[in-house]
């Protein structure tokens, strides 16, 4: 009875065994994540708020990873006065500019997301929605949200995945891109 009980044992695990070497040996494709190498060298004041961003981005897209000084696909620049944007030269490439007037009167970290958003592959979106990230400065100052939609989300994760068309991917990805205006223009005192 014994010898009988140690055989079926020794036959379900080789089973378990090979089902699983099966599936170990054979496993579908994965996508490899792409890494945009970031630079914050020439906005060292918000080196840590494009941090969070990155974390962001990271957190709530697949086949992408965005990392810190590791190389210069997206440079991120500190300047004062003429409004933060961004400049995309291809998808996942470009600079970002972080205006310092603006950083003190709308959230630094939505407009820090919200650039990098646009070398991303993501457009403007002027609907005022504070939910919407790409709304930008129209859903006001007190708006602080930095997250993502889902669907922006999704659509940064398409855009890496390669499972556009090449007529879409060309529209996202291709020439010189300037994303100004996102932010309205400082208010000013008049005296």
């Amino acid at each position: 009875m014994t010898s009988r009980i140690s055989r079926f044992a020794v036959a379900a695990v080789a089973t378990t065994v090979a089902t699983i070497g099966v599936a170990v040996v054979n496993p579908s494709p994965a996508a490899a994540a792409m890494t945009i190498c970031y630079n914050t060298s020439q906005a060292p004041n918000y080196a840590s708020i494009a941090n969070q961003a990155a974390t962001i981005w990271n957190n709530a897209t697949t086949n992408l990873t965005l990392t810190a000084n590791c190389g210069t696909n997206l440079r991120i620049y500190q300047i004062t006065g003429g409004g933060s944007y961004a400049v995309r030269t291809s998808l996942g490439n470009g600079r970002v500019y972080i205006d310092t007037q603006q950083a003190q009167q709308y959230s630094p970290l939505r407009i820090m997301t919200h650039e990098i958003g646009h070398i991303l592959g993501l457009p403007d979106n002027y609907n005022g929605n504070c939910a919407i990230l790409m709304s930008g400065g129209s859903a006001g100052t007190s708006c602080t949200n930095p997250y993502p939609s889902t669907t922006e989300a999704d659509r940064v994760s398409s855009l890496f995945a390669g499972t556009l068309s090449a007529t879409e991917r060309t529209a996202d990805s291709t020439g010189t891109t300037v994303f100004q205006d996102s932010w309205p223009a400082p208010l000013m005192t008049v005296g």
